[in-house]
């Protein structure tokens, strides 16, 4: 196998897989206090969980919204352009903003952040960069470790956006157990493709208790 012509092009894309998993493993030693506060924030608002992002980190929120809509949080996703071009409107002051950027500094995102903070939306920011502006707008920033053999060139966020997403699946998890969102309520928000089939459903989520945090409002 070693002789193979196969072998370089095989070594290279395990070696990246590899690092990717690294970089989503790694996420386990970052969910902190910070973590427990933004699931505490989320549980007791009476508003909409609106995902932002752009480019690669717009997927990963366009994702997330996606599913925590399904594990029983209610939330969409707001394009940071649409939302500068009057979509913004749709948010409400008990509405929580997760903005999504690597880097922290997509003037769209950014200035819809500013824009939305000014309406009374709290804004809980994702990114790697601790001094990035977007960091600094947020009431909560999530500063997540850079992984650069994740991302090639440090340039395109592949693993990053795992990383992002992992987090946030986690979130979207603990949501659904505080809240004892019942099997029987995706199944029926979600009558399409294989799970919509289903004639027998799994046990029950585990409860659990997520603390009040004094500083959320």
């Amino acid at each position: 196998m070693s002789d193979s012509p196969l072998t370089p092009t095989l070594e290279a894309a395990r070696r990246f897989v590899a690092a990717e998993g690294e970089a989503v493993l790694d996420i386990v030693d970052q969910l902190d206090e910070t973590f427990v506060r933004v699931a505490s924030l989320i549980l007791k608002s009476t508003g909409k969980v609106v995902m932002t992002g752009a480019g690669t980190s717009g997927f990963i929120a366009r994702r997330t919204a996606h599913l925590l809509s399904v594990s029983g949080t209610p939330a969409f996703f707001l394009n940071p352009t649409d939302g500068l071009h009057g979509s913004m409107g749709a948010l409400r002051g008990n509405d929580i903003m997760i903005a999504l950027s690597k880097g922290g500094t997509s003037s769209e995102v950014n200035d819809l952040v500013t824009r939305v903070k000014d309406r009374g939306v709290q804004v809980i920011a994702l990114t790697c960069a601790p001094e990035g502006p977007l960091a600094q707008l947020a009431d909560i920033p999530v500063v997540l470790r850079p992984y650069p053999d994740a991302d090639p060139g440090s340039l395109i966020a592949m693993g990053s956006t795992l990383s992002h997403s992992a987090w946030l699946d986690a979130l979207a998890v603990v949501l659904m157990r505080a809240r004892q969102y019942s099997w029987e309520k995706v199944h029926y928000t979600h009558p399409g493709g294989a799970v919509g089939k289903l004639a027998t459903l799994p046990e029950p989520v585990a409860p659990l208790d997520i603390p009040d945090f004094p500083e959320n409002r």
